[in-house]
This record gives C-alpha cells, structure tokens and sequence, in this order.
C-alpha cells in the first residue's frame, strides 16, 4: 500500500487548505473519512468472503477424504466380519459333526439351534438413597436454583409475596 509519512499528509492538508478554503474543509474531510471508512469496510468483506470460500473449499474436500475413509474402513470391517462368520461356520459344523458321530449315548448331547446360558439371578431392588442425596447439596445452591425447602399450600404462598397493606 502506498506509504505516507507525517510529512505528507502534512503537504497534502496544507493544499486542501489552499484549494478548498478553511469553511468546507472540515466538512470535506469528514466525507473523506467516511468513504475511506466504506472503502476498508467493503475490502475486509472482500477479503472475508474470499476467506470463507477458501475455508467451504477446504472443508468440502476435508468431508470428501472423511467419507472416503469411513467408507474404507466399513468395507474392511464388514469383509473381516464375514471371514469370521464364515471361519466360525465352519468351525461350529465340524463341531457339531464331531460331536454327532462320537454321541456317548448319556443322552446329554448339545443339539444345533439351542442356547446355553446361566440361570437368572434373583431380583435385587435399587438402592433408594436419594434423600441422602438430596441432603448432601448444600443450601445456596439449592436457594439459587430454586429448590423448595418446604413445601406450601397456594394461599400460604399468595400471602407469602402480597405486598403490604393489601388484604
């Protein structure tokens, strides 16, 4: 940008005197100064603007490279996914082809299809120690956020807050 010393405004204020005469030129200046003002303005929207398209740019091609990646990695899940369905397959048939052909006849042979698992546990209620909780917050914090302390019936609450003198 072209550099001006103190100097040269200096020179260019003192022509403007001359040329202009000392009743406009206050006015003059101040024009001057608001379309200098308008003219930075619209440069830093300019450049601002210039800024967020190289940004959008970058980001549209930064998602680009995201999908392409999360797309790889599924393919590579879901295909080691299926060797292992299919390696467990067939595991699970030469187990169960083992099994069949060397049957003990005790009659506890696991059939296909059926699934072992634990016997249920007994039902055990949830603690209930909220009023222990409740307890433990301390009394400007429950004054701040609105905590009742007691709780009032609606006129107890309508005489609580009705201004004096009034009945």
């Amino acid at each position: 940008m072209i550099d001006f010393g103190f100097d040269k405004i200096a020179l260019i204020g003192a022509v403007a005197l001359i040329v202009i005469g000392p009743e406009k030129l206050p006015r003059v200046a101040r024009t001057v100064g608001h379309m200098m003002g308008k003219a930075q303005r619209y440069v830093a929207d300019v450049k601002a603007e210039v800024n967020r398209s190289i940004e959008l740019e970058e980001l549209k091609k930064m998602k680009t490279q995201f999908e392409d990646a999360a797309r790889n990695v599924e393919q590579s899940v879901s295909s080691e996914v299926q060797q292992a369905s299919s390696e467990m397959n067939q595991a699970w048939g030469e187990l169960s082809t083992s099994a069949g052909s060397e049957g003990d006849g005790s009659g506890e042979m696991y059939h296909a299809g059926t699934t072992l698992s634990e016997p249920p546990l007994p039902y055990k209620a949830p603690k209930k120690n909220w009023r222990l909780k409740r307890g433990a917050v301390p009394q400007w914090y429950k004054q701040r956020h609105g905590v009742r302390a007691r709780a009032q019936s609606g006129a107890a609450r309508v005489a609580r807050f009705r201004p004096p003198g009034v009945r």
